[in-house]
């Protein structure tokens, strides 16, 4: 993911999408230079790969909460990014992408770990 602001957001000719940039801007989220762009056409790269994450998201349908929903969405967009090579770190091919996610669930286990041990009471 990128950490500067976008120089266009393309968007589709919704009504609400102008008021909630221009508040984005007036709020300091957006440049004051970020160009809003409607059109159907420019924006289907983006449509495509939503789409192809709702097929994902289907049989999962019935989250019970925002944040398993957010966590489970995240979870699929991040399998995704490793899947189309946007993750530097890890090495391409289906055992490789497998090391990778165990590793981070090693270093997110001792994280944790560590976390809580920082955390218990003194007794």
């Amino acid at each position: 993911m990128r950490n500067w602001p976008p120089v266009s957001i393309t968007t589709d000719k919704l009504r609400s999408y102008p008021e909630a940039i221009e508040k984005l801007k007036r709020g300091g989220q957006l440049s004051k230079n970020t160009r809003h762009r409607t059109s159907k056409y420019l924006n289907n790269i983006i449509e495509a790969d939503h789409g192809a994450l709702k097929q994902v998201i289907k049989p999962t349908r019935g989250f019970q909460t925002l944040r398993t929903a957010t966590a489970t969405i995240k979870g699929f967009e991040i399998m995704r990014m490793i899947r189309r090579g946007h993750c530097l770190t890890c090495k391409p091919g289906v055992r490789n992408e497998i090391r990778f996610v165990n590793h981070l669930f090693q270093v997110a286990s001792w994280i944790l770990g560590r976390m809580q041990a920082n955390c218990a009471p003194a007794t």
